[in-house]
């Protein structure tokens, strides 16, 4: 019984090492391959990009951005008024009675960028899904991600991983509450893309290809009537 005992220790002991190694092989390679594509905003304004990707976050109950949200949107506007790119896509989470891309839209609106250059992605459930979406359905080659750091090399793993030429700018504009959770989650969520984009996992929802030639405006219709 003893020796049984000891091999099912054994045992145990050899999964949660390889667990780990799979952990912490995966997140330094994600981190590793995508560091050098984090540019300031001037070099993402040189970059002749499609779209600025503004990948969403919580908004609040008074439908108003969450901090950290405000912090990706302010970055996204700056962007557009350098000339980066001349269409943003909002993708993020909507549900009954919550609606984080809608949200998105008119907050930069109301920071005076016109509706029409503002496409708002519906199904961006999780930040494989945006990218997903971003190259799949909105047609996306050259892209501009924007989000937090800690963020932003699993974006463009993803981005680079479906075939989508992209740089990221940070908007670590402030320090956030709950960042050590944000911190540990992302360690997880790092392996878990690693594994989606090599097996091309499709999105959640893939809807019909949206041209990022049209009207932002046109496209709403659309998306959110999926």
């Amino acid at each position: 019984m003893l020796r049984v005992v000891k091999s099912m220790l054994a045992f145990v002991v050899a999964v949660v090492l390889l667990f780990a190694l799979v952990v912490a092989g995966t997140n330094a390679y994600v981190i590793g391959t995508t560091k050098d594509r984090i540019v300031s905003e001037g070099d993402a304004a040189a970059f002749a990009a499609d779209c600025i990707v503004v990948l969403g976050a919580a908004v609040t109950p008074s439908e108003e951005p969450s901090g950290i949200l405000e912090d990706r949107l302010d970055e996204a506007i700056s962007l557009y008024q350098a000339g980066a790119a001349s269409k943003i896509i909002m993708s993020g989470n909507q549900e009954p009675g919550y609606d984080e891309p809608s949200v998105m839209k008119e907050y930069a609106v109301s920071c005076g960028v016109p509706s029409d250059a503002i496409f708002c992605d519906y199904a961006g459930f999780n930040t494989y899904d945006t990218i997903y979406r971003a190259a799949n359905v909105f047609g996306a080659q050259r892209a501009i991600v924007v989000t937090q750091t800690y963020h932003l090399y699993r974006a463009l793993y993803a981005a680079q991983g479906l075939g989508m030429d992209a740089v990221g700018v940070p908007s670590d504009f402030h320090e956030y509450d709950g960042q050590e959770y944000y911190d540990v989650r992302e360690i997880g969520a790092r392996t878990k893309d690693f594994f989606q984009v090599l097996a091309k996992t499709p999105a959640t929802e893939v809807d019909a290809p949206v041209s990022l030639d049209g009207s932002g405006d046109a496209s709403d219709a659309q998306m959110s009537g999926r």
